[in-house]
């Protein structure tokens, strides 16, 4: 039962600091009202144009493939720290394998990703023959 307190303790206390943090903010802070301030840019400034603005697909892609090769890494590191390990209790064969379909895998992705031009910032115009003729 004593260990129920001291969860709930815990609770109350990591409620109350926050409440308690923000009421002592609200007391103390300056009020300066000012029109921009009420603004729904987070910068207190005046926006300016429309909200619509068209990104470069090629921001995404590229950061989507960023994200897939940097969680490949941190799937790859694991693996390479029990290797040894793995190869005297199940073989190599059984060790190796899986983690060689795994990057075959991403090299394929690679390959396509590459060959479909998602890595390329700017369009040549050898890649537009290249891609008329194919």
């Amino acid at each position: 039962m004593s260990t129920w307190i001291a969860v709930g303790a815990l609770a109350l206390v990591g409620v109350l600091i926050p409440l308690g943090m923000m009421a002592v903010s609200a007391l103390l802070r300056p009020s300066v009202p000012e029109l921009s301030k009420s603004s729904i840019y987070e910068s207190g400034e005046v926006p300016t144009g429309t909200t619509r603005i068209r990104f470069n697909i090629q921001y995404y892609m590229v950061a989507l493939l960023f994200l897939v090769f940097d969680i490949e890494t941190l799937l790859i590191f694991p693996w390479t720290v029990i290797y040894s390990d793995a190869v005297e209790r199940v073989g190599l064969l059984h060790a190796l394998g899986p983690m060689l379909v795994f990057i075959a895998v991403l090299v394929v992705a690679l390959i396509w990703a590459w060959r479909s031009g998602v890595v390329e910032w700017v369009k040549t115009p050898d890649a537009d023959k290249r891609s008329r003729l194919q």
